[in-house]
């Protein structure tokens, strides 16, 4: 099987793998089991496949929408998806590189672009997933603070507190960032936003770019892209990409103190999907929310 082959028959790949007809090697990457398949021409392809067989129905489905949604901008260099499959999905191979400042301001500038080619709504046509937890994409004409109350803080904090990963005080304080929200955040129209945007979704590319990979994508707040670069350590010349891109699209004056509001969305889902080790993550940011 070669590349022109694939891109006719995607179908056929899973055959392929199950007879091992094709070289697979194993990888590590996020919740999905992923391994890295050498076709007969030499071509290198990302697969992803769920582990135990059956995905979560729409999974991949939205990781694949969202992932041609950010290319068709032509702004930030994403995978090519040449195989989309419920339970299977197989990408262009990203070589890795290390991060250089030229690298990190190219970057910079392509995600301003990416953000100002914007969305018709909140949210986006698809049923979205961020990580093993679905997303609601229910598109939205309303306001931003609204929509990113209902659809990307409670869910979350609602199975957070389920499943006991947060404190009742944790619980209270979040939601009073939630009842008050209107006063934390800056209106703007929907951008076209990559959505969960901590730094090991950035791959730094042996061909000298930033690539985004794993996306929630959906129209959101760009502000969110932004504050989520810096989550868990932070992504390699963060000043540079942010440098970058207010040279080509400065946020709303204050953004910087906007940076915890938006990271509660994703430390929400990680209280959510892996339990009480990002307890202290969410209080803080929720704190820092009620004190801006």
């Amino acid at each position: 099987m070669d590349l022109a082959y694939l891109r006719a028959h995607p179908q056929h790949l899973p055959t392929f793998l199950t007879h091992q007809r094709i070289r697979e090697t194993p990888v590590h990457r996020g919740v999905s089991s992923a391994s890295r398949l050498t076709l007969d021409d030499g071509t290198s392809l990302f697969a992803k496949s769920w582990p135990g067989g059956e995905a979560p129905e729409g999974l991949f489905a939205a990781e694949v929408a969202g992932s041609r949604w950010l290319r068709e901008a032509g702004a930030v260099a994403v995978p090519e998806i040449f195989v989309a499959l419920p339970d299977l999905i197989a990408m262009e191979w990203v070589e890795p590189g290390d991060a250089g400042r030229q690298a990190a301001e190219a970057f910079g500038r392509g995600l301003a672009a990416l953000h100002r080619s914007g969305a018709e709504h909140f949210g986006a046509p698809w049923p979205g997933w961020i990580g093993p937890l679905p997303l609601d994409n229910t598109p939205s004409d309303g306001s931003w603070s609204t929509w990113f109350a209902d659809r990307r803080l409670l869910p979350y904090l609602r199975i957070s507190a389920d499943r006991g990963a947060l404190s009742g005080a944790d619980v209270a304080v979040v939601e009073q960032v939630v009842k008050n929200i209107g006063r934390y955040g800056v209106e703007e129209p929907p951008a076209r936003i990559h959505g969960d945007l901590w730094p090991g979704n950035l791959l730094w590319g042996a061909d000298g770019r930033g690539w985004l990979v794993d996306p929630a994508a959906h129209g959101g707040h760009r502000e969110t892209d932004l504050a989520t670069l810096s989550l868990f350590g932070g992504v390699p010349h963060l000043d540079v990409i942010l440098g970058a891109y207010r040279a080509e699209w400065p946020p709303a004056p204050g953004w910087e103190s906007r940076v915890p509001l938006h990271q509660l969305h994703l430390l929400l889902v990680h209280t959510a999907a892996f339990g009480s080790g990002f307890r202290g993550a969410v209080r803080a940011a929720a704190d820092a929310v009620l004190r801006s």
